[in-house]
This record gives C-alpha cells, structure tokens and sequence, in this order.
C-alpha cells in the first residue's frame, strides 16, 4: 500500500471536483477530501447515489459537498461549457479535479468488439474526460496550488488480451496525463499525475472478475493515501508521474 499519512486539515479551503462519486473509489475519495477539509463537488449520472454521499458527508460535520447530475456518456461540448461555468459562478475556481468516473465495456477479443462498444467506452472514459479537463483547466490555473489526478490500470501501461476498448482508453488516460503534465510544466501552478488503483472491492471489480472472491481485495477507503497526498500541498512539484495506489 502507498505509504502517507495525511494530516487532517490538509485539504482546508480547497474546491475539488470528483467525478464518478456516487459509489465505488470515487465515493470513498470524495469522503476523504470532504475529511481532510475540502468542499467536493460530487459529479455523476446517478443522482440518487450522489445525495446518498452528499448526505453522509453533511453528517459526518464535513464542508458542505455539491451534487453536479451530469451524464459523461451523452453530455454535449456546450454542457461542459455550462458547467465550467456554474463552478466558476459558485466557486471562482478549482483546486483539484480527479477522474474517476469509467466503465469497462466488453471483456472479449478484438475481433469481437463491436464499433459501437469500442466507441461507448472512449466516449465515457477519454473524450468525456478530455472535455472536461480542457473546460475546467482555466479554472484550474486560478489556484494558487491545483491538482488533477488521472485513474489509470494496469492495462493501461501494459496491454492484456480481452481487455479490448478499455485497455486502449487507460493508455489514452495516460497519454492525455503525460501531455497535460508537460504542458504545464514551469507555466501554471497545476500539475497532474495517474493513478493505478490496483485490485480494489468495487461493483466494477466484481463484474470484470465474477469469480474471484471479493474480500481479498482492499476497501476503496483503503487504498485513499495516495489519492490524498497528490490532492495535496505534499505533492506540490510531482508532475508527470505514474503512481500505484497498491
């Protein structure tokens, strides 16, 4: 497991946005952020689960999150121009954005995966994601100290058989963090790395590995040291790099 402890006001005052919030990793990190400080904004297409997060956040005594409905798989490019601009209205700007939200599609051969499969999971997993880091990067560059965290895999940094459309996206994924790091790279106060997860007890998890036994893997909660030290002023001046959260 990474090795970090953070410390628990180490996200005070900051705005950050995560998205795929309602369950899974991205719940257990919007939870962590809100612990150590931060007001999240929860970003998802499933409503009913973000007011689940968003209600046991305001219990826990933490900053008020906001709950942002937004479909990554139909949204159009001028939707994620009205939500660049409702966060500036509402917050001014943003000092960290992770990208959490991804679905696996098809576990089959290449010569199986249809066009229409293939290109449901680049929409959702790259060019939503392009979308919406190119909106919300003028935002961005409004902190003082801003963070965005790419979710990789290990498929991602090296191929496997039947791992088809979503393989090819985590290389995106790490393509479009390594391009994003460079370019603002001694230019802006924003840097941005990847994060491979590893075998984690997610829904996610479950489904592309039905008969493996899910105790084996840790909580999302668990593997949250690595996705907090990168939100976080620790990791101010780590750009670029690719990181295991296990």
């Amino acid at each position: 497991m990474f090795e970090y402890s953070a410390r628990p006001d180490l996200l005070q005052g900051r705005i950050i946005m995560v998205t795929g919030a309602g369950r899974g990793i991205g719940e257990a990190a919007a939870k962590a952020y809100a612990a150590h400080g931060a007001t999240v904004l929860l970003l998802g297409k499933n409503e009913e689960n973000l007011n689940r997060v968003y209600d046991d956040i305001e219990a826990a005594g933490h900053p008020r999150p906001a709950v942002i409905p937004f479909n990554l798989e139909t949204a159009l490019p001028h939707q994620y121009d009205e939500l660049a601009a409702m966060v500036e209205g509402e917050f001014g700007h943003l000092d960290g954005l992770l990208h959490n939200a991804a679905i696996v599609g098809p576990r089959t051969p290449l010569e199986q995966l249809s066009g229409d499969n293939f290109m449901r999971v680049m929409q959702v997993n790259v060019s939503a994601m392009f979308m919406l880091t190119s909106t919300l990067l003028p935002l961005l560059k409004l902190s003082k100290d801003a963070s965005v965290i790419f979710t990789s895999s290990s498929v991602g940094r090296k191929g496997r058989a039947y791992w088809g459309a979503y393989a090819v996206s985590k290389f995106a994924t790490e393509g479009l963090m390594q391009v994003l790091a460079d370019e603002v790279e001694d230019t802006a106060a924003v840097r941005a790395n990847s994060v491979n997860p590893g075998a984690t007890r997610t829904d996610m998890r479950a489904k592309a590995y039905p008969a493996e036994n899910p105790a084996a893997n840790p909580l999302p909660a668990e593997i949250m040291p690595v996705y907090l030290y990168l939100m976080g002023p620790d990791s101010a001046g780590v750009n670029g790099q690719a990181l295991n959260a296990q």
